[in-house]
């Protein structure tokens, strides 16, 4: 029998599309899977729904716990997952029937530690195109010292957002040990880039990683909600904490000094942050918008990265908007922010 897999997925507040995330897994053409469907609190019928799910299937697993977030919930999976294989899915995405199938064949034939995949962001709204994301690696494997060759461009190219490893988990497959002895690196509190704190460090563990090229089995669902609302006040505080955590891994590793790479990566998503206060917030008056921006361009960490970054391969309109930032011209970021947003937007919405 093949060897089985273990597909973990955390589960809050998704009754509605549960189900359709369950099923897919449940299609998949590989046959000696387990899923572990781990209840984080949820305050809707999703326990049930798992207990429900557990009763019907032999090889499916409900495991409930407090809420502790989606860290936490993924974490909690592997702890009771059986495979030496873990894989993950979203509860409110899903996978094509072969997704497990490719991974674990790449993985096996080139006795890799991870293999990884690309993913489809398909948009509720149906005037939205799917968009693709995979890695930034142009080889199917990279043995020990090819993958610390990458080290230099690993997370940050000198572009903006330059990663050249796409840090979703839900695209990979893992062998458990690289996954298994790093959990306690891993931060609960971390709420945003998650999968970026996990990839990392496990990549840093493994001794080969495949890609499975042009292939994107992973259906990142997206609402509009998420596109034009989600208005997140703490955005920066929490890039802070990712940012330290990643420095963390960086230094508990010790493989190689990926610091200025992680402020690159910071200020990459300080630049989002200021885009967030200024697109997202519709609850404040435009001069406390202002008077939030101000702030975020003169908070330590920001002017520190806006100093000293290293990113070489940045466009004209990045560098304006990081000029603008480092000397505090809030009204003119307001002002670009807003006309490319609307811009973007209107473009986007557009049926071809």
């Amino acid at each position: 029998m093949r060897e089985k897999i273990s597909v973990i997925v955390p589960v809050y507040g998704v009754e509605e599309v549960l189900g359709r995330c369950v099923e897919s897994i449940l299609a998949q053409t590989y046959e000696n899977l387990e899923i572990v469907l781990v209840d984080d609190g949820s305050p809707d019928g999703c326990p049930a729904l798992c207990d429900d799910y557990a009763k019907r299937y032999e090889h499916i697993i409900a495991v409930h716990k407090k809420n502790g977030g989606l860290t936490s919930a993924w974490k909690e999976g592997v702890r009771h997952a059986s495979a030496d294989l873990l894989g993950f899915v979203d509860s409110d995405d899903y996978i094509d029937p072969d997704m497990y199938e490719r991974l674990a064949l790449s993985l096996f034939e080139q006795e890799a530690d991870i293999s990884m995949a690309g993913l489809v962001f398909d948009y509720a709204d149906g005037d939205y195109p799917p968009r693709k994301e995979t890695n930034q690696m142009r080889q199917l494997a990279y043995e020990e010292q090819e993958l610390k060759a990458l080290y230099p461009v690993l997370l940050n190219d000198g572009s903006f957002i330059g990663r050249s490893l796409q840090p979703s988990r839900v695209t990979k497959l893992f062998r458990r040990h690289v996954v298994e002895r790093n959990l306690e690196l891993w931060d609960d509190k971390v709420t945003v880039g998650e999968d970026l704190q996990m990839v990392f460090a496990a990549v840093l563990d493994a001794k080969k990683i495949c890609i499975v090229p042009d292939y994107y089995p992973y259906h990142y669902w997206y609402h509009m909600s998420s596109m034009t609302g989600g208005y997140d006040p703490h955005y920066l505080e929490k890039i802070k904490l990712l940012r330290a955590r990643m420095e963390a891994i960086s230094d508990a590793k010790g493989v190689y000094d990926f610091r200025p790479q992680i402020r690159n990566d910071f200020l990459s998503l300080a630049v989002m942050a200021v885009k967030n206060e200024i697109w997202r917030n519709h609850t404040d008056s435009f001069g406390t918008i202002l008077k939030k921006v101000k702030a975020m361009c003169q908070d330590a960490s920001v002017q520190e990265a806006l100093y000293h970054h290293t990113m070489d391969r940045i466009g004209l309109s990045v560098k304006i908007y990081i000029f603008m930032m480092k000397h505090g011209l809030t009204l003119p970021c307001y002002l670009v922010t807003k006309v490319f947003f609307a811009l973007y937007y209107h473009i986007g919405s557009q049926k071809e």
